[in-house]
């Protein structure tokens, strides 16, 4: 049973006080969020004390030097990620049904997913319905699960290290990584190459082979490959991390079907092993708890239909490394 308190807040609390704190969190302090609002510092100020009175929490620390969330400021953010993701859905919801399809489709995804599967779907899908309208955003595989946590698009694509226990996630396509150089790397245009040469040479990766990642795989190809301790360029953008190793920063690993293109243009070699390959597998997220508005379930069923159509094998992408 809930305590006095309790049953009161909901009812007293001024919900623009939420608002105004996650602008806070997300800008990284109270002057940003201000600029960002177009409001004055202490009008902040003030809409971050009244809330932490209500809430009775310090929520944020703020120092000359720095700003810091408190721990109880990390639960209420999640929470009113949550709320603000809810209330999104809300004019999607209301809209009337009809005969022909309307809505909108937010989508968020790690750097380059490049799928012939998924085009298709959303080809046939778009042109199926077209008065939904669709947004997509990039992030790191990190941030694709939390804003689907929070509820804050329709659906995720993006590497996961572990399935979230929340989340609903099924693998959308499987792709093998590489080792590439760009064309005045000194072993572009050597007739033939072998690991040997490799040992030593200094590289570059995804943001998200650090600490244990999704890309786990790849640190165990660069060390199978004797490439130099460390990177020398990280990124989590898939085409910096192309950038990088065309301009000669390091040898780096992409997805050999993204990269066939460039191979083909002079732009890059793929270097070896050339057998026994890391496989990925790229993930679609949704979240169970997300009230889905008819475009969204609809995009989300034909995603879902395709998975449990097709093998996985027609969905993989890279040809046959591990032969």
């Amino acid at each position: 049973m809930l305590r006095p308190y309790e049953q009161r807040f909901p009812w007293t609390l001024d919900w623009n006080l939420l608002r105004t704190f996650m602008v806070v969190v997300e800008q990284g302090g109270v002057t940003r969020a201000a600029t960002f609002l177009g409001l004055k510092q202490p009008t902040i100020s003030s809409a971050l004390k009244r809330l932490e009175d209500s809430v009775g929490q310090r929520l944020v620390e703020r120092k000359p030097n720095g700003f810091r969330v408190t721990q109880a400021g990390r639960v209420l953010y999640s929470e009113c990620s949550t709320i603000f993701g809810s209330v999104s859905q809300i004019p999607a919801l209301l809209q009337a049904g009809g005969e022909e399809m309307t809505g909108h489709i937010s989508i968020v995804t790690a750097s380059h997913v490049v799928s012939p599967h998924v085009d298709g779907v959303l080809e046939v899908f778009a042109q199926e319905n077209p008065k939904v309208t669709f947004s997509v955003v990039v992030a790191e595989s990190t941030e694709v699960v939390g804003l689907i946590e929070q509820n804050r698009a329709s659906f995720g694509i993006c590497l996961l290290r572990a399935s979230p226990k929340t989340l609903d996630a099924r693998v959308l396509y499987r792709e093998y990584f590489g080792l590439y150089c760009g064309p005045r790397h000194r072993l572009f245009e050597k007739p033939e190459i072998a690991m040997a040469d490799l040992r030593g040479e200094a590289s570059v990766s995804f943001q998200t082979e650090l600490d244990g990642g999704p890309l786990d795989a790849v640190t165990r190809l660069r060390e199978r490959a004797k490439l130099a301790p460390g990177l020398r360029g990280v990124s989590a953008n898939l085409p910096e991390i192309r950038r990088m190793i065309i301009a000669n920063i390091g040898i780096g690993a992409l997805p050999v079907h993204v990269a066939a293109r460039d191979v083909k243009l002079g732009l890059l070699r793929q270097l070896p092993p050339m057998t026994r390959l890391p496989a990925i597998d790229i993930f679609l997220l949704s979240n169970p708890r997300r009230k889905l508005a008819a475009a969204e379930a609809a995009l989300l069923a034909r995603f879902h239909a395709l998975i449990d159509a097709s093998p996985l094998d027609e969905r993989t992408y890279g040809g046959a490394p591990n032969g």
